[in-house]
């Protein structure tokens, strides 16, 4: 599955479903597909989403699924930091632009 985050201030980004849902939770969401955050409720989600990423930047955060096969897992990594930053910079938009922000599969 892949989620689409949508606003009027900022790009739509698609992220894989497991990692976008990881990052609504750190943002303080249930996770839910499909789902909205109001213009009055951004500002708390982004800071739960900065401390979160803050609080572990280097992380792991990989999408979840079967390696290929023959392949061996390389420990090559995105980081929490990589993974959440096209999504902290939409919401800063949305934010300063005061405008709401979707996510749909």
């Amino acid at each position: 599955m892949l989620v689409t985050f949508k606003t009027d201030a900022y790009a739509s980004i698609t992220m894989f479903g497991d990692v976008a849902i990881a990052l609504l939770e750190l943002m303080g969401h249930s996770g839910t597909v499909p789902g909205a955050l109001m213009p009055e409720d951004i500002p708390e989600a982004l800071q739960r989403l900065r401390a979160g990423v803050a609080a572990n930047p280097d992380a792991p955060l990989d999408p979840k699924g079967k390696q290929d096969e023959g392949r061996e897992d390389e420990g090559v990594h995105i980081s929490l930091a990589h993974r959440a930053l096209p999504l902290i910079e939409l919401l800063a938009a949305a934010e300063s632009e005061k405008k709401l922000v979707m996510w749909d599969s």
